[in-house]
C-alpha cells in the first residue's frame, strides 16, 4: 500500500468510527473543501509581502493544518465518486503543459488565453 492509499484508508476509518458517510454527499463535500479552502486564504488576507513572510514563519502549524483539511477532503470526494485522483493529476498535468507549453509560458502568469 502506497502512502496515498494509507492516508485514503486512515480517512475512510475515521469517517466510518463516526457514521459519518450518511452525511457525505458530493455536495457538501464540495462545500467542505471550499470553505477549508477559504480558511486557508484567512491567514493571508490583508497581509503585505513582508507581513506574510513573517506570519508564515511563526504560523506554519496552522497553515499546514488547514492544507491537511484541504487534502482530506479532496481525497474523500475522489474516493466517494470513485476518481484516481494520483490518475486524474496527472492527465491535469498533461493539459496543462498544453496549455502552457514552455516556451510561452515560461517566467510568465498570464493565462494560456493570452499567451
Amino acid at each position: 500500500m502506497d502512502r496515498l492509499e494509507k492516508i485514503i484508508k486512515n480517512i475512510l476509518e475515521f469517517r466510518e468510527e463516526r457514521d459519518w458517510e450518511q452525511f457525505h454527499n458530493p455536495k457538501d463535500l464540495a462545500i467542505s473543501l471550499n470553505l477549508e479552502a477559504s480558511e486557508l486564504l484567512e491567514h493571508f488576507q490583508w497581509k503585505s509581502d513582508e507581513e506574510i513572510e513573517e506570519y508564515i514563519a511563526e504560523n506554519k502549524d496552522s497553515i499546514s493544518q488547514e492544507l491537511a483539511d484541504i487534502l482530506y477532503w479532496v481525497l474523500l470526494i475522489s474516493h466517494d465518486l470513485d476518481i484516481d485522483i494520483e490518475s486524474a493529476v496527472q492527465e491535469k498535468l498533461k493539459l496543462n503543459a498544453k496549455k502552457y507549453p514552455v516556451e510561452k509560458a515560461k517566467g510568465k502568469h498570464t493565462k494560456y488565453t493570452d499567451l
